[in-house]
């Protein structure tokens, strides 16, 4: 460890995240500054960097900021004793060993994904004969049954899933309508920098609310379940992972869109449900 720090600014610029999401990690206990400047900015050491490698590496996972403050623990603790440090730094690389580990077979199912691709656009090139067989390498068709029924249990899917096909056509169609609308609010509320906790926010958050006890399959389905914290957690959920938070995207990019539908949702849910 060299001893020196970065401003929370600089980490922002490096990691393609925001301030803003710095400083909620900061606000749940999730990844504290190493220290405060005079000018009372946020610096973060070397060992606050490979934490946060570890919190965006568990986001990747799809996990949810909850989930992650379980898995990697408090920090460790300034001004800790050499030895400490030692045993910190090592548990910190096997914790890695781990994410490294995942990552190459993520890059082995992309690298099989991309020969499968290119070979498909070679034969259309070509002329040549597509081997269907060969097509379709690398993908995994069902990864999205597995990870409902993983997050909500074995029924969610097999619910939602009835639920859609019953809808129809016309059914289905203004579903989308209505979820195309609530994004559009969204969008609109986070780029004009609204503050989460207003009334037009949390007018907004109210009718995500209804829109989700109305899927069946979802912990907010009917009158059971733990809404507030399936609300709450939902939001983590929607930074965490790109494929919802791309929903939220802001004309300026990045997840700040994601991160104000998150902040509003955790206000509505903490005042109502």
């Amino acid at each position: 460890m060299t001893g020196r720090d970065w401003s929370i600014q600089e980490i922002a610029r490096l990691t393609g995240t925001t301030s803003r999401t710095l400083r909620h990690y900061d606000d749940i206990g999730l990844l504290p500054p190493s220290r405060i400047a005079a000018n009372g900015y946020r610096h973060y050491d070397e060992s606050a960097l490979v934490r946060l490698q570890r919190i965006l590496l568990l986001r990747e996972l799809g996990l949810g900021l909850p989930q992650i403050a379980e898995v990697i623990g408090s920090g460790p603790a300034a001004g800790a004793p050499t030895g400490s440090a030692v045993v910190a730094a090592e548990t910190e690389a096997a914790a890695l060993d781990a994410h490294l580990a995942w990552l190459r077979e993520e890059q082995t199912r992309l690298a099989r994904q991309i020969a499968s691709v290119e070979k498909t656009i070679t034969a259309l090139r070509e002329g040549g004969t597509l081997m269907a067989e060969n097509m379709f390498d690398g993908f995994d068709h069902t990864r999205y049954k597995e990870e409902v029924e993983t997050r909500w249990g074995k029924n969610a899917y097999a619910d939602s899933d009835r639920w859609w096909r019953e809808l129809g056509a016309e059914g289905q169609a203004a579903w989308k309508a209505r979820v195309a609308e609530l994004n559009r609010d969204w969008i609109a509320l986070a780029e004009a920098d609204a503050d989460p906790a207003s009334a037009e926010a949390q007018d907004v958050a109210r009718r995500h609310v209804e829109w989700l006890t109305g899927i069946p399959g979802t912990p907010a389905y009917g009158a059971g379940g733990d809404r507030r914290g399936y609300v709450i957690g939902l939001g983590e959920m929607y930074v965490a992972d790109p494929r919802f938070g791309a929903n939220y995207a802001t004309t300026a990019g990045g997840t700040a869109g994601a991160e104000f539908v998150r902040d509003a949702l955790r206000v509505y849910a903490e005042a109502n449900l």
